[in-house]
């Protein structure tokens, strides 16, 4: 019997020596190869790796794109401050083309006349509504005095009525207290304009058998001493023919814009010319254009 036992005891640690190499090698296998109970935690690290590689990837991509809005804002912005700039500069090239050419037209009225003028800019507008004037950089120190007819290369324009040293006020020919002698140019009938608002005159004292049609011009008639004969007044629009009165009722539109007017003409010589015999050159330079412009109207 303790024979017996002493085998049995010997033969469990034989065993026991044996299966220790066994059971490192498949421990060592196992390690290379997971066990089925360890897959899903494998998965499940997999797919927040995945996630987590994506989510950057997303952010990488989202910053970039945010970083190259960015850019192009500022790009957009440089170019319209360069496209500004070059507005700018168009504007101030055409302002002086247009300025150029305004002083060139000028420059060939005062040539082609034997009238003495003076030019002088407007530098101001009457605001208040009973009166239409203009205010010049012009005054006595310059040779100028009441009563002086002001004109431009289109026009009469209105004449001088409050000259100070360096500055006068023009009472334009639209002023209610304005009153210009005046010829219908087609039909040679005489009348006086008067001013009526800031954008229409009356020509009264026609009498009504005279032959007056819308589009004929109005020219001064020079009886009043202060504008040259034959300049251009304005166009009329209107004829009114009323039985009970004797002379016709017809509105007359400026031919000058006092809007728009910037530079002027003073006629400084007080023994006025008669402008259509002794001025053809200018006569035809003013008269011609705006019949044309009456005729395209």
């Amino acid at each position: 019997m303790n024979f017996l036992n002493f085998n049995f005891k010997k033969a469990l640690i034989l065993l026991a020596i044996i299966s220790l190499p066994l059971i490192s090698i498949n421990m060592e296998q196992k390690t290379i190869q997971d066990s089925w109970f360890s897959q899903p935690f494998t998965f499940l690290a997999q797919s927040v790796q995945s996630l987590f590689f994506n989510l950057s990837e997303g952010v990488r991509a989202t910053t970039a794109e945010y970083i190259n809005i960015i850019n192009v804002k500022t790009d957009n912005q440089s170019l319209k401050k360069e496209n500004d700039e070059l507005k700018a500069r168009l504007n101030l090239f055409t302002e002086n083309q247009n300025e150029l050419e305004r002083l060139r037209t000028l420059l060939d009225f005062q040539n082609n006349t034997k009238m003495e003028l003076i030019p002088a800019q407007v530098i101001g507008r009457n605001l208040v509504t009973d009166h239409n004037t203009i205010t010049i950089n012009k005054g006595t120190d310059h040779g100028l005095k009441a009563g002086q007819a002001v004109l431009t290369v289109s026009g009469a324009v209105g004449h001088i009525f409050q000259p100070s040293s360096r500055t006068a006020h023009v009472m334009l020919i639209t002023d209610r207290y304005s009153v210009v002698d005046a010829l219908i140019q087609r039909t040679r009938a005489h009348g006086l304009i008067e001013g009526k608002t800031k954008d229409t005159c009356i020509l009264q004292y026609v009498e009504r058998t005279e032959d007056v049609k819308d589009g004929d011009l109005i020219v001064t008639g020079g009886l009043d001493n202060i504008f040259p004969k034959g300049f251009p007044l304005g166009v009329i629009t209107n004829v009114e023919r009323k039985t009970k009165n004797t002379s016709l009722q017809i509105e007359v539109k400026p031919v000058v814009d006092s809007n728009k007017v910037e530079e002027v003409f003073i006629v400084k010589s007080a023994a006025l010319e008669n402008f259509l015999k002794d001025d053809q050159k200018a006569s035809a330079a003013i008269v011609a254009p705006v019949e044309s412009r009456t005729t395209n109207e």
